[in-house]
């Protein structure tokens, strides 16, 4: 059980934020040009030939703060998870801001193939047919030596 206090105003993660910016330099957590304020857990199933993607985002509005798409053969997910109260806060666990996944693709593997859907907090990322033909198959191997006697004459 952890012990919190309803009255603290320490950030949890600004001694964290403080040293990276100490070791790296201001830009450190800087990415293209986006700051990424979290970066969502993640897992990948199997579901027959399809792959599921499935992200933690809790609370975001995933019509308005969320893109998935299909770029140079990779999934990429990226939004924000906006604060709807910045400032009067004691206590922050929640981090809030950008973030941005990418996973890789099988070539085969176009945008059709890809669709999306949110529940509970959890988007989901099916990629229709990711596994297809991924199975190894065994190749017969014929002999290429002539079994035929020779005949002496």
């Amino acid at each position: 059980m952890s012990n919190v206090s309803l009255w603290t105003r320490r950030d949890p993660f600004a001694e964290f934020d403080a040293i990276v910016r100490r070791t790296f330099g201001p830009d450190a957590r800087t990415n293209a040009g986006v700051r990424p304020g979290f970066t969502p857990a993640a897992e990948i199933v199997r579901d027959g030939d399809d792959a599921v993607v499935r992200l933690e985002l809790p609370g975001v509005d995933t019509e308005k703060d969320v893109v998935v798409e299909l770029d140079r053969g990779r999934l990429v997910v990226r939004g924000e998870r906006r604060d709807p109260e910045p400032e009067g806060r004691t206590l922050r666990e929640v981090r809030y801001g950008a973030f941005r996944r990418s996973f890789g693709l099988p070539p085969h593997v176009k945008a059709d193939a890809l669709s999306a859907s949110y529940d509970a907090g959890v988007l989901s990322v099916r990629v229709a047919g990711a596994y297809a033909g991924t199975d190894a198959q065994r190749i017969a191997v014929t002999s290429t030596v002539d079994t035929t006697p020779e005949i002496e004459a």
